[in-house]
């Protein structure tokens, strides 16, 4: 903790819900998750000191204390910065700790085996879904869907199916005109408010090239909470979709969306009731 008022002062900043924002760790977070978006895409410390609207002497000390301590990696020359593996290691250990993916991890093995299919477990985050799990297709298919994979969730079958679990007045999405990922993405509120009643209508939503050209996919919230966070989907190529084999996909993810959310975990007494 800061020892002096000038400490304390360098160290808060705007308050935020009764509680004073600490810059230094906002600042330390923001850069984090932009290393991490920026995927395999280096970056320079111009370009971080601009991005996040910081002097580049308090960049690069920024940098140094976490490439000590594994959070950031450079490159030989020490002029390129990304994500490092301690990310890696917390985000496992998220997953790991968390008592509904671990519950869910054998039935997507089971959807994975009766249909022969991409199969997902994300969850809401904001506006986002964001991939908990994911078993590929036995069939080869790009459908870039790792695990800690971000999409709008406007956009596909997880967050359709998760959109449609809340009132329109209350959906999580940004202002304006929503993000176009393929020619097929609703991007319009009023098309999407339609399908959205239609998934509710249906029981499941349907993603046709709306998130990645070539794929469909099939959407299942999962209602252990109210409204659901989590959901399931089924991912197929359009060239392999036939009806018969979408009612097979339909049929086999409503009992396993039935499986997963009748193995509840129960919360040990005293264990935390985590928000997200």
């Amino acid at each position: 903790m800061p020892e002096t008022e000038s400490e304390a002062q360098l160290e808060t900043g705007t308050e935020t819900g009764g509680v004073r924002e600490v810059k230094s760790a906002a600042r330390t977070v923001e850069l984090l998750e932009l290393l991490a978006a920026r995927g395999d895409r280096p970056a320079r410390l111009r370009e971080l000191a601009e991005e996040l609207g910081v002097p580049r002497s308090s960049m690069y000390a920024l940098l140094q204390t976490l490439i000590d301590r594994g959070w950031v990696r450079t490159d030989v020359t020490g002029s390129l910065y990304g994500i490092g593996i301690r990310a890696l290691l917390t985000g496992t250990s998220y997953l790991d700790s968390d008592p509904w993916v671990r519950a869910a991890r054998p039935f997507l093995d089971e959807a994975s085996d009766a249909l022969g299919e991409t199969i997902h477990l994300a969850r809401l985050d904001g506006g986002d879904v964001v991939y908990l799990a994911t078993r590929e297709s036995h069939e080869y298919l790009r459908t870039f869907s790792r695990v800690g994979r971000r999409l709008p969730a406007h956009a596909g079958a997880l967050g359709k199916a998760l959109l449609a679990e809340r009132p329109d007045a209350e959906l999580p999405l940004p202002e304006g005109e929503l993000e176009r990922l393929t020619p097929n993405t609703r991007t319009d509120r009023a098309a999407l408010t339609a399908d959205l009643a239609a998934i509710r209508e249906r029981g499941y939503s349907v993603d046709r090239e709306e998130g990645v050209l070539g794929i469909v996919g099939f959407g299942f919230a999962l209602r252990h909470d109210d409204p659901a966070t989590d959901a399931i989907s089924c991912s197929v190529p359009v060239a392999r979709l036939t009806q018969e084999h979408e009612r097979q996909i339909v049929a086999v993810m409503r009992e396993i969306r039935a499986k997963i959310e009748s193995t509840a975990p129960a919360r040990a007494a005293g264990s935390p009731e985590w928000r997200a």
